[in-house]
């Protein structure tokens, strides 16, 4: 999956940056067949986000079959300036991934 990443990262003074982070994902949870309690159709969901800033990991989740489609995700992030370099990666269930560089503005 590529290019599944959109970031908007935005320097809003004190070294402070906006971060918000939209992924394009389906995210669906294991189908379960009710007569027999297995599992019918499996799931595709991210497992692992990271962002990184400066060499740094300043964002770390483990996702599981809960989050919604699309996820989006909002931080902020101290000792940031414009010009700055993220980087986010994603890694799912059936071990797709993504990942990209973006500047904060």
């Amino acid at each position: 999956m590529a290019n599944t990443i959109k970031v908007r990262a935005k320097a809003v003074g004190d070294g402070v940056a906006q971060v918000r982070i939209l992924i394009s994902h389906p995210m669906s949870i294991d189908q379960m067949d009710p007569a027999t309690g297995q599992v019918k159709a499996p799931g595709h969901y991210i497992r692992e986000i990271t962002c990184a800033h400066k060499g740094a990991t300043v964002f770390a989740a483990d996702w599981g079959q809960a989050v919604s489609a699309n996820p989006y995700l909002e931080f902020n992030l101290k000792g940031a300036a414009a010009g700055d370099a993220l980087t986010v990666s994603w890694r799912d269930n059936k071990n797709q991934s993504d990942s990209g560089e973006f500047k904060i503005t």
